[in-house]
């Protein structure tokens, strides 16, 4: 059963609501792109910053086209989730994709909504093809061209239309996830997010859906990527970042600026948060003293008090706190200590 920019502490406090809308026949990949990339969201973190809840029209166990089963809720009438995504099925003419008393409910209140696939092309039915700056499938672009000569739906993988956003879904919903958690995470934590699920680029919305094989790079910048790249494979004895500018063939100044204008952040403080979220699995996943931690993320002194900036909580507190165990990986853990 399957059960931006630089963020403050005071941010990191609030929790983002999810409610993930399935109906019987849902695509169980796009829901496991949504559902791990949040847990890994939340894992790197010290405390988490998403929630989410299945939800269906009338609740319980719900089965994927793959039979894998869900246990939902029901939906309410006035919804308080930041987000909803509205998953796949294999029928797109399913009513139950796209309801649209369903997506008004959550727009009315100011959160958005991520139709994806055969959702997206229910959708864009529903508005008569009007989808110049709409997106689904390619698949369903081309068996609703076949319905109608007129549609010619976006081939980006996501387009917005105010509060609602259409989705090719299928894999790209991992980039479409990225982005949303792009908004609240740090550019530092949104790369070892992709990192974790081996996804080597993060794709924007604008990117045209792809029919083969994509290139391997994380932002298209040659330099600033292989610059990534150095870091991640120099946590234990950082470089310097003059030598980091040195190895990419930049100065130091062109090197910050490119840092500046894709992460919103310094190069500094981008490699001490990679090493502070290697920092953080290994406080959850081994048995290594604080010191030790510290020392082979490269900080041979000061790492308490730095993750302690960085996440709002003492590196002791958040191993205590995960050695008690009992919380599940999408419940908030908040910290009074």
């Amino acid at each position: 059963m399957v059960t931006s920019t630089n963020i403050s502490t005071a941010q990191a406090a609030r929790v983002w609501q999810i409610d993930i809308i399935v109906a019987d026949g849902f695509v169980l990949l796009e829901v496991a792109a949504i559902v791990d990339a949040l847990r890994i969201a939340n894992r790197i973190a010290a405390q988490p910053q998403f929630a989410w809840t299945y939800r269906s029209a009338k609740g319980g166990l719900i089965e994927s086209r793959c039979e894998a089963f869900v246990k939902s809720t029901p939906f309410v009438d006035r919804p308080t989730a930041d987000y909803a995504f509205i998953i796949g099925n294999s029928d797109p003419d399913c009513p139950a994709l796209s309801p649209p008393s369903l997506i008004s409910a959550y727009t009315y209140r100011g959160a958005q909504v991520f139709l994806l696939a055969e959702a997206a092309s229910r959708y864009i039915k529903d508005r008569g093809g009007a989808a110049q700056h709409l997106s689904t499938h390619w698949e369903n672009s081309a068996l609703m061209r076949e319905r109608s000569s007129l549609f010619e739906a976006d081939s980006a993988l996501a387009s917005e239309d105010g509060l609602v956003v259409t989705c090719a879904g299928m894999g790209a919903t991992v980039d479409v996830v990225l982005a949303l958690m792009g908004r609240h995470i740090s550019p530092a934590a949104l790369v070892t997010v992709a990192n974790v699920l081996l996804h080597d680029r993060i794709r924007d919305f604008s990117t045209r859906q792809p029919f083969g094989g994509a290139g391997s790079n994380t932002t298209g910048d040659a330099e600033l990527d292989r610059c990534v790249q150095i870091m991640q494979d120099n946590i234990e004895e950082p470089v310097p970042i003059s030598d980091l500018s040195r190895q990419v063939g930049l100065s130091a100044r062109s090197l910050e600026r490119r840092f500046r204008a894709n992460f919103d952040t310094t190069p500094n403080s981008f490699y001490r948060e990679i090493r502070l979220s290697k920092a953080n699995n290994l406080l959850l996943n081994t048995n290594l003293s604080v010191g030790e931690v510290g020392l082979v993320c490269g900080f041979p002194s000061g790492f308490s008090s730095l993750y302690k900036a960085q996440f709002g909580v003492s590196p002791l507190v958040l191993r205590k706190r995960r050695m008690a165990g009992g919380k599940g990986a999408n419940v908030p853990v908040t910290n009074d200590e």
